[in-house]
């Protein structure tokens, strides 16, 4: 009798362990849930907003209204602009692209398109801003100020070609480098970029997002504060710089992927998330760096990817040594996010709640 309720208790002993440990986990989560949705709205953001912690779902919803001065709140099955996240994930698939062998980061690019002359940038360049393409922001104003090539004047990848400059130094922020790398990954993988993100992220991930086109093709892709057929026209001509849309959910979604390994191997991870501090720690597609939050020991990694078109910001950020990942998507032009590595700011206390006990 002895040796069975010693082999019973041998038997209990590691599930007792586990639900504990659950107990724990759930615990954390629930403290963290709090602190983050108090943060939220404190900090004056309107919109919407997810945060994972690996694969478990700690805490997301909607602040605020979508339009100022109207009844009616966001939905987080809203599609929204994802403007530069489009940046990371056109990165992403280049470096899918340097995984299999099939692009070099170092050579000149003009060896996967033609147009581009033997002394153009690499692709590392074309993903620093470093190319010394002509910049959409300086192309001719419309009849509202705003750059042309953007809404009514020439756009695309032949005005980006035009006249460039040499490629090197520090970065300027161009769209054209994306455009162009772009148009590489479409002539290398003989496959139009919608169909290349279709095929390689947005269907094995099972998310809606998708580039952006003249007209929405969701039903949740039309409504009270997203995007107009002006801006929408203006999301097309961004192209693989800024066109995709998607919730909340397919960005997060996303991010789990880069952490978990589905998109990339390890060592093309690494070498996307390297930020190089002579560059403001500009990273491939993206920038990381470390930062003291308020309430954690130690500075924590982040790699941000922030993104702005109109009157659409979004902020997404991955904490890649806790497993966390942090989407922020407002319909107000004018929010100040602040700095994360200023240790100020909306930015700062969310990923603070989020990430510091």
């Amino acid at each position: 009798m002895k040796r069975l309720l010693t082999a019973l208790m041998l038997f209990a002993a590691p599930a007792t362990a586990q639900t504990a440990a659950a107990g724990d986990v759930a615990r954390a989560d629930a403290a963290a849930k709090a602190r983050i949705d108090a943060a939220v709205p404190a900090s004056g953001f309107a919109g919407v907003y997810t945060v994972y912690q690996g694969p478990r779902r700690i805490t997301g919803g909607s602040v605020g209204v979508a339009v100022v001065g109207e009844p009616g709140g966001f939905a987080a099955e809203s599609v929204w602009p994802w403007a530069s996240v489009t940046k990371q994930v056109v990165a992403t698939m280049v470096m899918q692209e340097v995984d299999k062998g099939r692009l070099s980061l170092d050579v000149p690019a003009g060896r996967y398109l033609p147009a581009l002359d033997p002394s153009a940038p690499t692709l590392r360049q074309l993903l620093q801003h470093r190319a010394g393409l002509r910049n959409p922001d300086d192309s001719a104003k419309d009849a509202k100020g705003e750059p042309g090539f953007y809404t009514s004047g020439e756009t695309g990848l032949g005005w980006c070609l035009k006249r460039r400059g040499a490629a090197g130094g520090q970065w300027r922020y161009n769209n054209c480098d994306y455009i162009v790398l772009g148009a590489i990954l479409e002539r290398t993988t003989r496959t139009a970029l919608p169909a290349l993100f279709a095929q390689r992220i947005a269907a094995p991930l099972g998310l809606t997002a998708h580039f952006a086109t003249a007209a929405p093709v969701t039903v949740d892709e039309a409504w009270t504060g997203g995007p107009d057929a002006a801006e929408r026209a203006m999301l097309v001509r961004y192209g693989a710089a800024g066109g995709l849309v998607g919730t909340s959910g397919d960005m997060a979604a996303f991010d789990r992927a880069l952490l978990s390994g589905t998109l990339l191997t390890q060592s093309a991870l690494t070498t996307m998330w390297k930020g190089d501090p002579t560059l403001g720690y500009m990273a491939l597609g993206q920038w990381t760096f470390n930062a003291q939050l308020k309430g954690c020991a130690a500075p924590v990694r982040i790699v941000e990817r922030r993104g702005a078109i109109g009157r659409f910001q979004v902020r997404n950020v991955i904490l890649p040594d806790r497993g966390m990942t942090i989407v922020l998507l407002t319909n107000r032009g004018d929010f100040d996010f602040g700095e994360i590595w200023q240790g100020k700011g909306p930015s700062y206390a969310i990923l603070s709640s989020a990430a510091c006990a």
